[in-house]
């Protein structure tokens, strides 16, 4: 029950946290995230640390913050993409690092360090970038953000009430024995009610669009879900770390961002250019 109640009080915060920088301003977006994803780096570097494997923190949280602030001021047409090119001497130098850091097994390090870059700090950035479609009149779009997050935080309640309720089936009990197919049916159900609230009030997508998102943010939300879980299982770990109390770390409470908003991403943007052409 306290841990519940510990759980619910977080949550609180985190919520009106993120929605006041996502409507406040795009720079209180983009700094939130800042922090966000540099602090996920930093605790996915930790984890592996704590199984042998010597990542090059400090190269590849660089990399990733490059990545991050690099795509914050592309969405604000600050920069021209060819920026995005300095990310190869960064690769580069994580590669060239390890040849004098005498450290054992070199290329599961630099492997390990790319990953932390691709799995947090990329997902992340293209996060930003739903913010800014194509059409946007004045460039930022806080209500695609704010949706997003409405039907993640949706798909989340729905499955976790239905789930501990009703769940009887184990969706993947391998990697997650407490996640059901109950569960997961009735997330992707609530979701998609959640969707037409968020279509009748947010007009900048239509319908279709939000059913869509709300789609893929059960689907491949839940596939983040299990993909962080089995993370933490191959690193004999319970949770990814202790920052957020109830909640767990970073990657813990952003898992199925991670793997969600580079898939929202790539469909706003092939709608964009499918109706283009």
């Amino acid at each position: 029950m306290k841990n519940l109640i510990t759980r619910t009080l977080t949550g609180i915060v985190f919520i009106l946290v993120l929605g006041s920088a996502i409507l406040f301003h795009p720079f209180s977006f983009f700094i939130l995230f800042a922090i966000i994803t540099l602090l996920g780096m930093v605790e996915f570097y930790k984890l592996l640390e704590n199984s042998q494997i010597k990542v090059n923190i400090l190269l590849g949280s660089i990399t990733g913050m490059f990545c991050f602030v690099t795509t914050c001021f592309y969405a604000l047409k600050y920069i021209n993409p060819i920026w995005f090119l300095l990310v190869i001497p960064l690769i580069a130098m994580i590669m060239i690092r390890e040849l004098y850091r005498n450290k054992e097994n070199p290329f599961h390090n630099i492997a390990f360090t790319l990953l932390g870059v691709m799995y947090i700090a990329i997902p992340f950035s293209l996060l930003v970038l739903c913010g800014f479609p194509e059409r946007a009149i004045h460039g930022y779009e806080p209500t695609i953000l704010l949706g997003f997050f409405l039907l993640l935080w949706s798909s989340d309640t729905g499955a976790y009430v239905v789930g501990m309720t009703m769940g009887k089936h184990p969706l993947f009990p391998r990697i997650s024995p407490k996640k059901s197919w109950e569960g997961l049916i009735g997330g992707v159900v609530f979701t998609l009610i959640v969707s037409l609230i968020i279509a009748h009030y947010y007009k900048f997508l239509p319908l279709l669009d939000w059913v869509i998102i709300a789609l893929i943010i059960c689907i491949f939300g839940i596939w983040g879900d299990l993909i962080e879980s089995l993370l933490k299982r191959s690193l004999q770990v319970k949770d990814s770390g202790d920052l957020l109390p109830g909640h767990g770390g970073i990657l813990d409470r952003f898992d199925s961002v991670i793997f969600s908003a580079p898939l929202v991403f790539l469909y706003l943007h092939l709608k964009y250019l499918i109706i283009l052409t």
